[in-house]
């Protein structure tokens, strides 16, 4: 990350990888570490849960495979479970391990918070961007 894009980030946190305001990724369903449908970040935020992805069962069997589960419902914890198409903010390492493995799903760059920058390269995430031009 450029020492000017630090300076940004840490100035105000809920800025995506394009150095823009950072844009909801979901409501529905509901998604976010704070359950606020952004994948905005914090201290409390240990998995980094920052990228906005647009999930695929290739995706969803690779996680599950790592021991998240992310496609079975958990009815306790108000969790539907999740199926190709959906949008959801994952675990940047995740979305890193998924891509090195070529299961990344594709992302929403403008949903996508900038933190997660300090391990997932730009490059590598405009090759998956939904949202570019």
């Amino acid at each position: 990350m450029q020492e000017a894009d630090l300076k940004r980030f840490e100035a105000d946190q809920s800025i995506n990888v394009l150095g823009a305001p950072l844009e909801p990724c979901s409501t529905a369903p509901l998604t976010g570490f704070f359950r606020n449908g952004c994948c905005d970040t914090g201290p409390m935020d240990q998995g980094m849960h920052t990228v906005c992805a647009v999930v695929t069962d290739a995706f969803l069997t690779f996680s599950k495979s790592r021991g998240n589960d992310l496609s079975t419902p958990r009815p306790e914890y108000g969790f539907d479970g999740l199926k190709e198409g959906d949008r959801w903010c994952l675990c940047a390492m995740r979305w890193v391990e998924a891509y090195e493995a070529g299961v990344a799903p594709k992302v929403v760059l403008a949903a996508t918070h900038m933190r997660t920058l300090s391990v997932a390269p730009l490059d590598a995430l405009k090759t998956h961007a939904l949202d570019l031009t």
